[in-house]
């Protein structure tokens, strides 16, 4: 008997979103390792807080609302509040009753940037680092790092000359779309700057390849379970990503006689004595006239480290497709370092998850 299409509502509901997911869903084990870091933050959360006044959006909710956007690779927080609102999910995870009003977009935001302010990012990915640490997934002898250029989010057309006076009479707005032509015009940063965000630099990442305002994503990467243990963004010179590899070592890296799997672009004589230095063994990819030699490539680890070093692409590979960082929301460099530190973060909750499934 076909049965009829009655859309009558009912009063009351007894439905609690706990119920509503599976006991299987993959947010689950992320959900729980999230909420172990959290509360080891409480000290740092409290901190950021005044004793007094109208209360705020608890940190925690908030964090773990973000780290659902970039697990969702949803663009904006206007977007991500929608989702909040009608997904179960979402609410789920966040904490959220089904009655509970959402917060608004323009307050998430406010709150979002106090996290950045306090340099939350950091001590979460180190929380992630110290539970990996517990279950016994990090390597502390041999590690990879490596980098990455993101666009910025600027207009090559606002790359103008640091001398040149402001737009001046009707329709000179920072917002107008201008002709621009660059042919035959010799550009550099030395001379010249974004008007939009001039932080950002001109970069590229080899011969061939077209220029943009870029920063530069740095990582370094234990090689037992690819988790990221530190994280970094500079602006994108020639020189920063082995500057930005030897600070991460020396913040990160405490074991006598480490490696350190890296590309060519690791191959000079300074950076390999600045590992060297520290007593961690520089296993770099050669060039034509390379700073090693025999007395590190003889040995069976120099190729492993270049097997494995490859590895950090997935991260790069991950965080610009699924963290949306291809093309940065935000400008300057603390707040794109804090979104990349913090897509690094979730990076490795996933891969810890993952890693998790495997061994039961």
């Amino acid at each position: 008997m076909r049965s009829p299409d009655i859309q009558q509502g009912k009063l009351f509901y007894y439905v609690a979103p706990e119920g509503r997911i599976p006991k299987n869903h993959p947010l689950r084990p992320i959900k729980d390792m999230v909420n172990a870091c959290l509360r080891s933050l409480t000290g740092e959360f409290t901190k950021m807080y005044s004793p007094i006044g109208r209360p705020s959006i608890p940190p925690e909710r908030l964090l773990k609302a973000l780290l659902l956007q970039v697990l969702y690779s949803i663009r904006s927080e206007r977007a991500l509040v929608e989702h909040l609102d009608y997904n179960m999910l979402f609410r789920w995870f966040v904490g959220l009753s089904l009655d509970e009003a959402v917060w608004d977009p323009s307050t998430f935001s406010k709150n979002r940037d106090r996290l950045i302010e306090a340099d939350i990012a950091v001590e979460f990915l180190e929380k992630v680092i110290a539970m990996a640490e517990e279950q016994g997934l990090i390597s502390k002898e041999h590690f990879s790092v490596d980098g990455t250029l993101l666009e910025a989010w600027a207009s090559l057309k606002s790359f103008k000359p640091k001398d040149s006076p402001p737009p001046e009479g009707p329709g000179s707005s920072s917002g107008r779309n201008e002709e621009v032509d660059f042919h035959g015009e010799k550009r550099s940063n030395k001379t010249h700057a974004s008007k939009t965000d001039p932080e950002a630099l001109l970069a590229k990442k080899g011969k061939g390849k077209e220029a943009k305002l870029c920063y530069t994503g740095h990582a370094l990467m234990e090689n037992r379970s690819g988790l990221v243990i530190n994280a970094k963004v500079t602006q994108a010179t020639g020189t920063c990503e082995r500057e930005a590899a030897t600070e991460m070592l020396t913040e990160s890296v405490d074991r006598v006689r480490a490696t350190v799997g890296a590309d060519k672009g690791y191959d000079c004589k300074q950076f390999v004595k600045d590992c060297r230095s520290r007593e961690i063994t520089a296993h770099v990819a050669q060039k034509k006239h390379s700073a090693i030699d025999g007395r590190t490539t003889r040995h069976p680890g120099y190729s492993v480290s270049l097997r494995v070093r490859k590895r950090v692409e997935e991260v790069f590979a991950w965080v610009k497709s699924v963290a949306c960082l291809r093309k940065v929301r935000h400008r300057g460099v603390a707040k794109v370092a804090w979104l990349f530190t913090f897509a690094t973060a979730a990076y490795n909750l996933v891969r810890m998850r993952n890693l998790g499934g495997a061994a039961a």
